[in-house]
């Protein structure tokens, strides 16, 4: 790769990402630790060039000597290579990790690791009689090409049906059958979007959704929601001046925060979307982690009819039922199928039989599971407030992960901190489009209860060891750079 296409930070960027801790004593290897920290957070992307030691000195306003100790500790721990021609290349050690952070291979973790960058949970009893029951039914389907742009019509129809149960009268035309949530946001932003184009989200937002809209190189605007929900009128001020084109938002158990958004605010934002001609892209992917029930929230396309709906079996059923899907307005099917041409062809077969079977024998997300996420968020809470009785944080009716504010230590370092001791955690800025969050993490509770109370044993730890030894004392391992 030319130094023309690698990605850069400027000295100034880094010198705002560093903030004024970094040079605490002694400042090289402070220094070299928050840059550690922003590689583990997600600030500094893997693969990104670093400024000189004369520009950074200049912009930090420190010896050059702190500066090239800071280096030379990087470089030693694997953290920096110096390439002719391309500068100095912050990288994380040991793993090929692009700079969209894929997935790193299960077999790098540690047996005893607790993995807890994915809120997503095992896949629930009876999934395996729904693959075999699609198994039974995939013969009088291999007469066929295999290929299918809109989805089975019995997957489309079942789809459509639930939005009709809850309140969204919907026809299985309007259904596009995707690889994922993910995948249904890169063909929307596809059909959607122009280069430059803004796009207003969420302040924090899912990671992996800022990346697809990055890849269209769309220009972020930010509107803030926290765990209490969405500032509906700073939303209404942002939408008004904001001249975008689309807005991406998390109405249901916000990812992150768990926010809910009732009716009432569904329809304040709906009518701010249509007065600023923005179209609302709603992310449903985990509309159905509903843990406490309780009145549900109308779909928000009830308010905003040409709001354009995604959904994933993800959240609900298991991650490696690769199937999501778009409800569209019938005016846009067209353009979507085409985008969906340009980037693949089509969903498998089997998932798709798979996920009409359970929709068919499913309300929602199956009860068993239901009941074993509230039992863990229940003693994922408990234990953060008997071990970690400063952080604050609120526990949602659904979702599937807690929004943590730690006080007064730093996400990044922890995050470091806590991979040193085998939890694999994200820490707060891997979700703020328009920085923030330095101090929150977020803690997923999908693991067993034994494996919960264990990571926050370990967090505990993890918190300790940064108060006690600073950015200096940073241990060498990165957690996983894959948030889900």
């Amino acid at each position: 790769m030319t130094a023309a296409l690698t990605p850069a930070v400027s000295a100034a960027r880094l010198g705002r990402l560093l903030g004024p801790e970094a040079l605490e004593r002694p400042a090289y290897r402070s220094l070299a630790g928050a840059i550690m920290a922003l590689l583990a957070d997600g600030r500094i992307a893997s693969g990104t060039r670093l400024p000189s030691e004369r520009e950074l000195t200049t912009a930090l306003g420190c010896s050059r000597t702190t500066v090239t100790s800071a280096y030379a500790v990087l470089t030693d721990r694997g953290y920096l290579t110096t390439r002719r021609g391309s500068g100095s290349i912050a990288r994380i050690p040991g793993k090929a990790v692009a700079a969209s952070r894929a997935l790193s291979p299960a077999a790098d973790l540690d047996p005893d690791a607790i993995d807890l960058t994915c809120a997503a949970t095992r896949a629930p009893s009876g999934i395996l009689d729904a693959y075999r029951s699609a198994v039974a039914e995939l013969p009088a389907y291999l007469g066929d090409n295999g290929y299918a742009p809109v989805g089975l019509l019995e997957l489309r129809t079942a789809i459509a049906d639930r939005f009709r149960e809850r309140g969204l009268p919907t026809n299985a035309d309007q259904i596009l059958v995707t690889s994922g949530a993910v995948a249904g946001l890169a063909i929307v932003t596809r059909a959607l979007l122009r280069p430059r184009d803004r796009v207003v989200v969420e302040n924090p937002t899912y990671p992996n959704a800022l990346e697809a809209l990055g890849r269209n190189t769309s220009r972020i605007i930010t509107i803030p929601v926290d765990e209490e929900g969405h500032d509906l009128a700073e939303a209404e001020r942002v939408l008004g001046n904001s001249g975008a084109r689309a807005a991406y938002l998390i109405p249901d158990f916000h990812n992150p925060t768990g926010a809910l958004l009732d009716n009432a605010g569904r329809e304040r934002l709906a009518a701010a979307l249509a007065r600023a001609r923005v179209r609302p892209v709603i992310d449903e992917t985990i509309t159905e982690v509903d843990l406490d029930g309780g009145p549900a929230a109308q779909p928000f396309g009830a308010f905003a009819p040409e709001a354009i709906i995604l959904g994933s079996a993800a959240k609900a059923f298991w991650g490696g039922l690769r199937i999501g899907w778009i409800r569209v307005p019938r005016t846009l099917a067209a353009s979507m199928l085409d985008a969906r041409a340009t980037l693949d062809l089509g969903a498998p077969i089997l998932e798709q039989l798979v996920l009409t079977t359970l929709l068919r024998t499913h309300d929602g997300m199956p009860h068993d599971r239901r009941h074993e996420l509230r039992s863990a968020r229940d003693a994922t809470a408990a234990a953060l407030r008997e071990h970690l009785p400063t952080a604050r944080f609120t526990s949602p009716r659904g979702g599937l992960s807690l929004w943590v504010d730690l006080g007064d230590v730093n996400a990044g370092a922890v995050a470091l901190a806590a991979g040193e001791r085998g939890l694999l955690l994200a820490a707060g800025p891997r979700f703020a489009p328009a920085g923030g969050f330095e101090h929150h993490i977020r803690m997923p509770y999908v693991a067993d209860l034994a494996s919960m109370t264990d990571a926050v044993t370990r967090l505990h730890g993890a918190i300790t060891h940064v108060r006690e030894m600073g950015r200096a004392g940073l241990a060498a391992r990165l957690p996983h750079g894959f948030v889900a």
